[in-house]
């Protein structure tokens, strides 16, 4: 077995700087448990629990660290292999070598946590948890604290969320190393499908090529890879069409590499060599709102005014096309915008895709003081907060035309001193583009992660000759 670990100095002084934050109490931080897919010793891939990882390292079932702010006492909770595991597995470490490699001192066999759980309530003790996402672990946790399972997020300690959150967010150099090889990875998953893809391709042989990349990178997908020649369907895990000449593929596919830390980037390409002059205005449109998104970062600067400079930057361009009119920032301040562009700009990224979204989402892409908008396209703004050094982020625009979603504004007439319904009918079937990169902010702007992956017109189109 191959343990992929930094020093273990960084995880004790994480641990070390958790414990002090949170002040009070025990903190109890759950590994994943191996989830059966449709009997039970037949599992979904295992992915550890990502704030484990962050703390413990360990990227193995069935383990649970618990930290007492008071003593500075730390113990590993697992159970060690028996014969029977180790025909099935290999050979194992034990539990105190496990331990040792993160420097954790102590050891106690998994079956002994629900007793430390509950000498800890009777003398009166916080438990501090994080929100459970995982079946298994609601049902022991429920069980350990006595508390019916749709009240757990209410029990889960809101000082432990922040606590997490405030070091996860700033990645260390560690960190930015592992990102740049997940996101470069990402890069040769896109190279891979704008290289090969074909006219009359299926779309399932194009995202077998990308997840073929991802493994050869020695990585695995960081989530579900949208391949797509329907780009205005956003979420679009569906690989079942054929590819034609004068349709665009939309591919937003990352990996997570061995370390578990993520990419997540998105292209647009033409199926044929070249994109047709519809396709080439509306691409420069979405381009354009990328590079300006991107020379706005900087520490300081809100997301949510970044996104919103964004939107008018597309409103800009899609006024040229005679898509919209009027004035562009009075446009998106009137959420006319979100006709064509109707998530939001990025997001956080690290460990997870959507970095700690597990832990909510107020939290991590908002603060105390700014609160997320639950307007349409607005509540899709993941992060909106200030930006500090140390934080990764994507930076996503997109345009996308949703026959549906016109049909109801054109019933309401809504927003019709902003948009041109006349020209917008004549682009009903044009489908959608996205184009993503990842960024780290630095002390005085920004740097973009991972290897080069054209972008341009010119670039893209040279990649498909």
């Amino acid at each position: 077995m191959h343990l992929h670990l930094f020093d273990k100095l960084v995880y004790s002084k994480r641990r070390q700087k958790l414990a002090a934050k949170v002040g009070k109490g025990i903190i109890l931080l759950m590994g994943n448990e191996d989830s059966s897919m449709n009997y039970a010793d037949n599992t979904y891939p295992f992915r550890q629990d990502s704030t484990f990882i962050y703390y413990a390292g360990i990227d193995i079932p069935g383990l649970a660290v618990v930290l007492d702010t008071e003593s500075g006492e730390e113990t590993l909770f697992g159970r060690e292999a028996g014969i029977d595991d180790i025909i099935w597995t290999g050979a194992l470490p034990s539990l105190q070598d496990l331990a040792s490699a993160v420097n954790i001192a102590k050891t106690r066999p998994y079956a002994q946590l629900a007793e430390v759980l509950k000498n800890a309530q009777a003398s009166g003790r916080r438990i501090h948890i994080l929100p459970p996402y995982r079946p298994e672990n609601k049902i022991r946790l429920s069980e350990w604290l006595q508390q019916p399972i749709g009240s757990l997020q209410q029990y889960a300690s809101l000082d432990l969320i922040k606590a997490v959150i405030s070091q996860r967010e700033i990645k260390d150099e560690h960190e930015v190393a592992e990102l740049e090889k997940a996101v470069s990875i990402s890069a040769d998953m896109h190279l891979a499908a704008i290289k090969y893809t074909r006219p009359g391709m299926m779309e399932y042989e194009i995202a077998a090529k990308v997840e073929e990349a991802a493994l050869a990178g020695g990585g695995r997908l960081s989530y579900p890879t949208i391949l797509t020649i329907n780009g205005q369907i956003l979420h679009n895990h569906f690989h079942g069409n054929r590819v034609a000449e004068g349709q665009m593929v939309l591919c937003d596919a990352g990996a997570e590499n061995v370390m578990h830390y993520a990419g997540d980037l998105t292209r647009t390409f033409p199926v044929g060599k070249q994109f047709t002059a519809r396709q080439r205005e509306v691409y420069q449109v979405v381009l354009d709102s990328l590079d300006h998104a991107v020379s706005l970062l900087r520490p300081g600067i809100q997301y949510k005014e970044v996104h919103t400079q964004a939107s008018i930057k597309l409103v800009e361009g899609l006024k040229t096309l005679g898509l919209m009119k009027g004035d562009p920032a009075e446009a998106v301040a009137a959420g006319a915008h979100t006709l064509f562009f109707q998530c939001g700009l990025g997001h956080m990224m690290g460990l997870d895709v959507h970095d700690m979204e597990d832990l909510g989402e107020q939290y991590v892409g908002y603060t105390d003081t700014l609160k997320k908008s639950t307007e349409f396209g607005w509540k899709s703004l993941r992060l909106g907060r200030e930006l500090q050094p140390g934080f990764v982020l994507t930076v996503e625009p997109g345009v996308y035309v949703i026959p549906e979603l016109i049909d109801r504004w054109v019933a309401e007439d809504k927003l019709s001193n902003f948009i041109d319904y006349k020209t917008v009918a004549a682009y009903r079937d044009f489908g959608g583009i996205r184009i993503e990169d990842n960024y780290l902010i630095t002390a005085d702007g920004s740097r973009k992660l991972g290897k080069d992956l054209p972008k341009t017109i010119a670039a893209i189109e040279a990649l498909r000759q």
